[in-house]
Parts: structure tokens; sequence; C-alpha cells
């Protein structure tokens, strides 16, 4: 099973059609279309949103006659889907972190793009890791199905409010300990030399805690993966369609995040059913793929609809706080 990914000629073409396209739009990303330090419009990142989900659907269905046919699609699909829906709570953390070290709102981009280029890194290392794993000791996968099952009723049972606290980071107390600091961003940059030295700037903490925070959500959203299929190239090249569009879709949803609270729930409910499913090959009982993709579609989607039906009650100090920079 092991880098299965390069046996067949037709899934090296796609893997080499995903790599063009990564590279390509990495590039143009940032070499051509944000050179310069600018806040994103929510016009912007709804066709920066449209764009990546045109584009992930167009591989699926590449996978689907190129690939191995309907299944292996609709594995792609649910791996995505699942992804996606898992980098909701990631792009909350993501905005708590950027609002707590006070980042100005034109840096979001750039910070962003360097935090999702260490997410291609790592993930890979992350799935090829797993796959090794899973090809040696095939148990490892009840493991990870406990582990989905746990995570699920961990996150139902979870207050909606989070508390950020990076001064307990220990990437970050080690990154204080060990570079030089400086208090200034001058002007978004990571790192800058005075009198011939070297300095980081609080922008650069604000990396590390994103790329920490990354590879402690990814112990969800991997095992989940393998949950839903152990071909590792649909693993990876779903995995990363979903986090290539993880930056629009926080520009998008950064304001809006609070209409949708239960999507939170139709997740836990997502990860159990995942995780119960991968624990009832125990005993033989095996979920069609098409079922797997109808119930995490279903589920989310659930969850979306009743988020917008019955709106959540703001609190007094909410409304309070909305109403400031108007009285102001």
């Amino acid at each position: 099973m092991l880098l299965n990914l390069f046996t067949g000629q037709n899934e090296g073409l796609l893997f080499g059609v995903f790599g063009v396209i990564i590279v390509v739009f990495l590039i143009v990303d940032l070499g051509v279309f944000h050179k310069k330090h600018q806040k994103v419009t929510q016009k912007e990142a709804l066709q920066q949103s449209i764009f990546w989900v045109l584009v992930s659907v167009g591989y699926g269905t590449l996978i689907y006659f190129y690939g191995e046919g309907p299944a292996a699609t609709l594995e792609f699909f649910s791996a995505y889907v699942t992804e996606k829906a898992l980098s909701v709570d990631n792009i909350f953390v993501i905005l708590l972190i950027l609002r707590y070290f006070n980042v100005k709102e034109e840096y979001y981009h750039n910070i962003l793009f360097w935090g999702i280029l260490g997410a291609i890194v790592f993930r890979a290392v992350f799935i090829f890791v797993g796959a090794l794993l899973i090809a040696e000791f095939h148990w490892i996968l009840y493991v990870f199905g406990v582990f989905l099952v746990y995570s699920g009723i961990k996150l139902f049972s979870e207050d909606d409010d989070m508390e950020l606290e990076p001064e307990k980071n220990p990437l970050l107390k080690a990154a204080k300990k060990v570079l030089p600091m400086s208090t200034s961003d001058k002007g978004g940059k990571f790192w800058f030399r005075e009198n011939g030295k070297l300095f980081f700037t609080p922008v650069f903490l604000v990396i590390i805690l994103i790329e920490s925070t990354d590879l402690i959500f990814a112990v969800d959203s991997i095992p989940a993966a393998f949950a839903i299929t152990q071909n590792e190239f649909v693993i990876y090249t779903s995995n990363i369609f979903a986090v290539m569009g993880l930056r629009a879709m926080f520009f998008l949803l950064a304001n809006v995040l609070d209409k949708f609270y239960l999507l939170q729930k139709g997740l836990s409910i997502v990860l159990i059913f995942i995780g119960a499913k991968m624990l009832a090959e125990i005993f033989d009982i095996h979920v069609p793929i098409y079922l797997s993709f109808s119930v995490i579609i279903g589920a989310l989607v659930f969850a979306i609809v009743l988020s917008l039906i019955f709106p959540k009650d703001e609190t007094p100090e909410e409304i309070i706080e909305e109403k400031l920079p108007a009285d102001e």
C-alpha cells in the first residue's frame, strides 16, 4: 500500500498535475497578486474561495476519469469536505492569535501564506509517517478510530468559548529564550538586521504559533482522512486542496463565524461517525463510501441550516461591544 500513488501511471500523472497546480498558484499568489502588504476584501475572499472550490472539484473529476473511478472520487471529496469543516476551528484560533498580537490586517495575507506553505510540508510528513505505520501495524487504524470517537465526544461537549494562552506554548517560550526579539513589526517583516545583528519581530512569533496550531489540528484531520481511505495519494491531495482554500475561507468567514455556532456540533457528529465506521471493521462491517459521504455532507449542512434558522442569542456584553464603535 505504501506510496501506491507512484505505482500507477495515471496516479503519477495526477500527482504531477497536483504539484504543478500548487506550485504555480503559490508563486503567482505571492509573486504577482500580493507583492505588497494589503488588506483582502470580502469580495476578493469570496472570489478566491469559489476559485479553490472549483479547482478542487475539477481535480476530483480528474480522479474520476484517470484514477480509480467513482469510489476514489468520493473518498477524495469526503476527505476534502471533512478537512474543510475541521478548518473552521482552525480559522477561529488563527483569528484569536492575530488579534492577541494586534497584527495589522494588511499583514494577514502574508502570514497566512507562509502558514499554509508550512502546512503543506508538515502534513506531507504526517501522512507519510501515518502510511508507514499503518502498512506495518494495521491495528493503528483502530487506535485512530477510538481517538476520533473520543475527539468527537469531547468536541460536542466543549463550550463555544475558546481562550488563547500563547504564553503556555512551548515553541513560543523556546523562541523567546533563544531568539533576539524586537517589539517592532518593521512593516510586517519576520526579521531584520540592525547594527549587524539579526532581530526577529512579533510577526515571526505569530507564524510559529499558527504553524504549531496547524500541527495540533492535523492530529484530528489526518486520522479522520485515514478513516475515510488508506490511499495516501487521495489523503494528501484532498488535504492540501482544502488547506490551499483555508486562507480565502479565513477572510470570508472571520467576521461571521459566530453565526454558524452549531457547526461544531455537526463536526463532532462527523468525527464520531468516522471513528465508529473504522471500529466497525473489527467486526467485518464495512460502511459504503457513498453512505459515508452522505452522512458527512448531511451532518454539516444540517448544522449550518439549524444555525441560520435558530440564530444564537447575543449576550448583553456582546451587544454593548458591537455598539461601542458607533457610539464613539
